[in-house]
């Protein structure tokens, strides 16, 4: 069973001051500069949860116990250098921040692999900082904020993809992001259960942008993770899609396939939070209507809560073999574990 997504909280910017080079370590010592101040979650629920994921013992201790606990589990830094407007700042931090992920945490427990922070807000350092970190195996993917200043599909990241692509590495798209604009089409919500709960809406616009933007088609072999998502949403806006690109597809030539096609073969989902309907028993056929079972991988999010005991019945509710296929074989393909 391998865990894809466990939060690696960051507890604060002298966290990384041993693995920052002598001139930021400086900044951070000798001057005001704390790091990035933004967080990838709404105000008030980042504090909340703050305490908590910023240790690699304590961590594991708590997702690697219990009867049913995972082999192996994939970790998520949510460090916001994205909101860092000095490329060379953002870069120099998502290196520490990596490095520290190395020292702190994958070197503690053999159990653990990572994901590599990058500077999404600068795409030629954010490569750099791929090239560097894949170095190491224990790093199994490139982490990118759902939320960005532009869509991931235009050409202005290709070259996070192509360098993605080219390690064999999935790109994840994780819930949150802070790049100054608001986490809706129509403007800044007033409450965190509107950003919380409009959340999907981003991922479709990525989703959309992605597969229109044809990255897919420069990149065959690269697979994009939807990470702290749900799915339930995922069906019936691939249907909307093929349906727009039947009338509207000769603006882009290069999209040869129904959408729908490139999501089932490029995309994979986690499965927490687990948007499931209330009745467990109907579970399966919501998972069923993704028309693939190697689309959804295991996660439990920790450290955050959706609802644990319901989500419980509804994987009880799944045959054996597509237990297995979401919980283990699925991200081990992905991974190449």
């Amino acid at each position: 069973m391998i865990d894809c997504d466990v939060h690696a909280i960051v507890p604060s910017v002298h966290a990384l001051t041993p693995y920052l080079t002598s001139y930021w370590r400086e900044q951070v010592e000798q001057t005001g500069f704390k790091g990035p101040v933004d967080s990838w979650y709404p105000q008030g629920l980042a504090e909340a949860l703050g305490h908590v994921a910023t240790d690699a013992t304590r961590t594991a201790a708590a997702v690697f116990s219990g009867p049913n606990s995972p082999s192996l589990a994939v970790l998520t830094c949510d460090y916001a250098v994205e909101t860092l407007h000095n490329p060379d700042a953002s870069a120099a931090l998502a290196r520490a921040a990596n490095e520290w992920l190395a020292a702190e945490w994958l070197a503690r427990d053999p159990r653990f692999r990572a994901s590599i922070v990058v500077p999404s807000a600068f795409p030629e350092l954010a490569v750099r900082e791929i090239e560097r970190a894949a170095a190491d195996p224990r790093f199994v993917q490139v982490l990118l904020p759902v939320r960005s200043e532009s869509p991931y599909g235009s050409r202005n990241f290709r070259p996070v993809f192509a360098a993605a692509a080219r390690l064999g590495l999935p790109v994840a798209l994780h819930y949150g992001g802070a790049p100054g604009t608001p986490p809706t089409p129509v403007g800044w919500p007033s409450l965190v259960m509107e950003e919380v709960a409009g959340a999907t809406g981003v991922f479709q616009t990525q989703l959309l942008s992605v597969i229109a933007g044809g990255v897919f088609d420069e990149h065959p072999g690269l697979k994009l993770v939807l990470a702290e998502a749900g799915f339930a949403w995922l069906a019936p806006m691939l249907w909307r899609f093929d349906k727009n690109w039947k009338g509207l597809r000769r603006e882009v030539p290069w999209v040869r396939r129904p959408p729908s096609e490139y999501a089932r073969e490029h995309v994979r989902l986690t499965t927490a939070p687990l948007d499931a309907p209330a009745d467990p028993g109907q579970f399966a056929a919501a998972v069923g209507q993704l028309g693939s079972d190697g689309m959804l991988l295991y996660a439990s999010d920790y450290p955050h809560r959706h609802g644990d005991d319901h989500a419980a019945q509804c994987w009880d509710s799944l045959p054996a073999d597509l237990r297995r296929r979401i919980s283990s074989d699925n991200p081990r393909s992905l991974y190449r574990l």
